[in-house]
């Protein structure tokens, strides 16, 4: 065994988990990429006043979580803990909101870092999808973003995940709601970090979840009887189109999400099966970060999904495979003329996108095949001395049984054929 381990909170993909790892990815991607989304990729590290600025001062990621250095050079850089920040900060860079028409849809998928806790379903490094409509103030744009995660979900075969929605209103009424929440709060039995929150962003201890502050905020104003006659309309257009669409959601007026950049929408998916760590994704609007990070006005909206977490709840659902195909052939090769035929063929069924393998080095029938077994193919290409002479090969179903000759020119439209 080596002597390094994976850091503390950590842990390395590897086959064959990292299939669902892949194949959650996909879905995700698939569904945005169907709605004219494109990939961005950011650096893995970015100036640290981005998400000072972006995430916010008050909120325990900038406070408490993020992996923060300094260069050779003196600036001082951090592992970027979340993905919505950076994407902007990129598409401001490059001008895409002035290259044509708006919004402009782009999505994401990476690594991620925050100093937690360690625990099942909390990493300090984890994995995102993300999706972001830089551009537009559209509950329209809102609701497609929703139904796109509900939709990746739906692919994947999870059935017990919820939607929970809110909206957090705008600069017209938030600083309304923002007072009277501050005159409750202030009433409460709270430790003294808490109620230094209370003074920078009363918001962010609705999202405290401890029970004992959850306990008191029972009778907390609601920002819903706070909005303002723009935000009640944007609101229900939301929740109207979502209904329409025959998605079931929950009110949440407790859900502000753990970042500062929020307006209006905010949203999270859960899911029972993980116990605490219940989200498995969640987004929301946010009008005025492009002018928290030094750019114009962009009203904007997305959302992060979380990869480690999707495959937790996957396997509460019972919906993992207990095994996975590497490959659909498997090359059994008996002597040097077979070793040099099937080595061709091989590379012959890749080209045309069949996956293929074989063994390496000098190996004997019965331990062949089962490598052949190990591997999860569907076929097992066999080749020996006898069937060459008479230009063939056998070709045996894994599943069934089955076991048939083919000639040396008809394997690759056979195995095509089987196949489909």
């Amino acid at each position: 065994m080596s002597t390094f381990r994976a850091p503390k909170g950590t842990f390395d993909l590897i086959p064959p988990s990292s299939a669902a790892f892949l194949a959650v990815r996909e879905a995700m991607s698939e569904t945005v990429r169907l709605a004219g989304y494109q990939y961005v990729e950011t650096p893995v590290f970015e100036d640290t006043a981005l998400f000072k600025r972006g995430v916010g001062e008050s909120t325990d990621i900038v406070t408490k979580e993020m992996y923060t250095f300094t260069t050779q050079g003196g600036d001082s850089v951090t592992l970027r803990p979340e993905g919505t920040a950076s994407v902007l900060r990129a598409a401001l860079q490059a001008n895409l909101h002035k290259a044509g028409q708006l919004p402009v849809k782009l999505y994401y998928s990476g690594s991620y870092f925050r100093y937690e806790k360690p625990q099942k379903g909390r990493y300090r490094h984890f994995s995102q999808v993300g999706a972001e409509a830089l551009g537009a103030e559209d509950p329209m744009l809102d609701a497609e973003l929703i139904l796109l995660a509900v939709e990746a979900y739906r692919r994947l075969g999870l059935r017990e995940v919820r939607l929970l929605l809110n909206t957090l209103g705008d600069r017209t009424c938030r600083p309304v709601y923002r007072a009277a929440l501050q005159e409750f709060l202030r009433g409460l039995d709270l430790d003294e970090e808490t109620r230094a929150r209370v003074e920078i962003n009363p918001l962010r201890v609705l999202d405290d979840k401890r029970p004992h502050v959850r306990a008191q905020l029972t009778d907390a104003p609601r920002i819903a009887d706070y909005l303002c006659e723009e935000c009640k309309a944007f609101h229900g257009e939301v929740r109207e189109l979502l209904t329409s669409a025959g998605v079931a959601f929950e009110d949440d007026p407790n859900l502000v999400r753990g970042l500062d950049y929020y307006t209006r929408t905010t949203f999270e998916f859960v899911h029972d099966g993980l116990g605490s760590q219940s989200a498995v994704g969640g987004g929301g609007r946010y009008d005025g970060l492009s002018e928290m990070i030094g750019g114009s006005a962009l009203p904007s909206v997305g959302w992060a999904l979380g990869v480690d977490r999707t495959v937790l709840a996957m396997e509460a659902e019972g919906l993992l495979a207990q095994e996975v195909s590497r490959v659909q052939v498997f090359a059994v090769p008996l002597g040097e003329q077979a070793r040099r035929l099937l080595f061709g063929v091989l590379g012959q069924l890749r080209a045309q996108g069949v996956s293929a393998d074989t063994v390496y080095g000098a190996r004997g029938l019965k331990a062949a095949m089962k490598a052949a077994d190990r591997s999860g193919a569907r076929y097992a290409l066999v080749a020996g001395e006898r069937d060459l002479a008479d230009n063939l090969v056998q070709l045996k179903d894994l599943v069934s049984g089955e076991q048939i000759p083919v000639a040396v020119a008809e394997i690759i439209p056979t195995i095509k054929e089987k196949l489909s």
